[in-house]
């Protein structure tokens, strides 16, 4: 059986098939093959070699330009500026940067970046070196989570590093001052530390700044430390006196901060970074702020209060207790129909803690009790003049036993009122209208009758004295009442020479001196006789007291 056409094209081509040689690669594409392995190599190897590609974000790009400013740390160069833009916004400058191959490790969430330029500042001139190589951005690395590639750069180098040894301490101030970065922190006249940021809150109202204080001096920094403000010059004018303090020369030209323990307060336990502090606008506010535990009443003053401001003190006895809180309080609210007149109302706080009293045993209702019955035995409040040279007032409490029967309890806007007495100006001004009302109900015209008698006896007095006087000058213009010291001297001459006979050398002297010799002799010889003619009056008659008797006898006969 033969065989078909179709079956025999097919033969015919897998014999064609069969006799077709195969295709091999031609030597000629290894140079192309290899020459793009070694550029892959290449493009992966250079991709290997860059490092990371970061985003800066300044307000300001002055200074920088891409391709050449450079970034260092510790002055050795670890990136440069690739790309400087503005944001979508405009508000401020975009950089973009490439970083070296070994920087990864620098990069975290504690790394700072700030440019370096030439500086005049308190703490003199820095940066003169990039006068003539031009700015460049300083990065320092910080601790956190690596892998960051975003980051803000300051104007101002950071006071100390993320990993300086210290504290760090946020304080909150509701006071607009001139406080800057770099401004010192004082302890004591000496600088402990650095502002590191200074930031106002328009939503809270208030300045916040954080600051920085170094090992050891951190240790100095306890919760029982204020800080206050420090304006170089402090000058105050109130009821105790003028007061002026004088902080170093640096806080002198830009300010600063300063902080201690008041002496009110115990030494306290240290405290933790980023602990929150109140910042006071003086020494004295800080001290004032330490006493948070107070007593409030209300001072109804008839006078006048100009010279009583807030902050004055109020003493007992020259003892400060408290602080006057406001001047005038509630000047609107409503009265009791009690008082005659209006009174100015003034608000104070008795503080139980300026007398050494801890927080643990102060008991404010106990206190409070305590006022009440004093109340009633006299305890008032007076306004005097603190400072006569600026017209100054505090107010002063003391006992008036003679007003102790006048007490009434009354309370106004919510609290309890102080009782109060008139003092100081007022009492001398009731004094001066009392005098002026007697003066004004004397009598004059008899006193100014009398007067004038007294005033015409003395007039013929003067003239007696005068026509005594005349003849006083008639005497004394006599002769012989010149002449009388001449004689009364030769009468002292003569007496002179008399006395000069008695001398000792003289021979009147010599025989006066032995007769009383002999007169006291004499004397010294009649004493016996004298005794006895004292003893025995008989005895100038009789030989003998002893002797007897003498017997009569008859004449003898022849």
């Amino acid at each position: 059986m033969s065989d078909t056409p179709r079956e025999n094209e097919v033969s015919d081509d897998m014999h064609r098939a069969r006799a077709t040689p195969q295709r091999r690669l031609s030597p000629i594409w290894i140079v192309p093959i290899v020459a793009m392995l070694i550029g892959l190599w290449l493009v992966y190897d250079n991709y290997r070699s860059r490092g990371p590609l970061i985003t800066l974000t300044m307000s300001n790009a002055e200074g920088i330009e891409a391709g050449s400013t450079l970034i260092k740390t510790r002055n050795v160069e670890v990136g440069r500026v690739a790309q400087v833009q503005l944001s979508e916004d405009m508000s401020h400058t975009v950089i973009t940067a490439r970083m070296a191959p070994d920087t990864e490790a620098m990069l975290n969430e504690g790394s700072r970046f700030w440019v370096v330029k030439p500086r005049i500042g308190r703490e003199g001139i820095s940066g003169l070196g990039t006068v003539l190589s031009g700015a460049y951005i300083q990065l320092q690395p910080g601790s956190g989570d690596p892998g960051v590639r975003e980051f803000q750069v300051s104007d101002l180098p950071p006071v100390a590093s993320a990993d300086t040894p210290g504290l760090r301490i946020n304080l909150i101030s509701q006071l607009g001052n001139s406080m800057r970065p770099g401004d010192p922190v004082t302890y004591q006249g000496y600088t402990v530390g650095r502002v590191e940021e200074v930031i106002f809150d328009a939503d809270a109202r208030r300045m916040n700044q954080r600051i920085f204080i170094e090992s050891p001096y951190d240790r100095l920094v306890t919760d029982s430390t204020r800080f206050w403000s420090a304006s170089g010059i402090d000058l105050r004018l109130d009821a105790d006196g003028i007061r002026v303090n004088v902080e170093s020369l640096e806080a002198l030209l830009g300010g600063g901060v300063t902080f201690g323990v008041p002496e009110d307060l115990p030494r306290g336990r240290p405290v933790q970074s980023d602990a929150t502090f109140n910042l006071y606008p003086d020494e004295e506010s800080a001290r004032q702020g330490t006493f948070n535990r107070y007593l409030e009443y209300v001072l109804l003053v008839e006078d006048s209060v100009r010279g009583l401001s807030r902050g004055a003190p109020v003493e007992f006895r020259g003892v400060r207790i408290g602080t006057v809180a406001a001047v005038p309080w509630q000047f609107t609210a409503a009265q009791t129909q009690a008082r005659a007149g209006f009174a100015i109302p003034v608000l104070i706080r008795i503080e139980p803690q300026r007398l050494g009293i801890e927080n643990q045993q102060l008991d404010l209702e106990e206190w409070d009790e305590r006022f009440q019955r004093l109340f009633g035995q006299g305890l008032r409040a007076a306004l005097k003049s603190g400072n006569l040279l600026t017209g100054a007032m505090f107010v002063d409490i003391n006992f008036y036993r003679d007003e102790a029967e006048h007490y009434e309890e009354e309370i106004f806007s919510e609290r309890t009122v102080f009782p109060t007495t008139s003092a100081g100006f007022a009492q001398i001004e009731a004094q001066v209208t009392a005098l002026l009302e007697k003066l004004n109900d004397l009598e004059i015209e008899p006193l100014l009758a009398g007067l004038d008698r007294n005033l015409t006896r003395s007039e013929a007095m003067l003239e007696e004295v005068r026509e005594l006087s005349a003849s006083l000058r008639s005497v004394l213009d006599d002769p012989g009442t010149r002449n009388l010291p001449a004689n009364l001297n030769a009468s002292l001459e003569a007496l002179r020479e008399t006395l000069a006979g008695l001398s000792p050398d003289s021979s009147a002297y010599r025989d006066l001196t032995a007769t009383a010799e002999r007169l006291e002799r004499l004397m010294r010889d009649l004493q016996p006789v004298t005794r006895t003619l004292n003893e025995n009056p008989r005895a100038l008659l009789f030989d003998s007291l002893d002797a007897e008797d003498p017997v009569p006898r008859a004449p003898r006969g022849n």
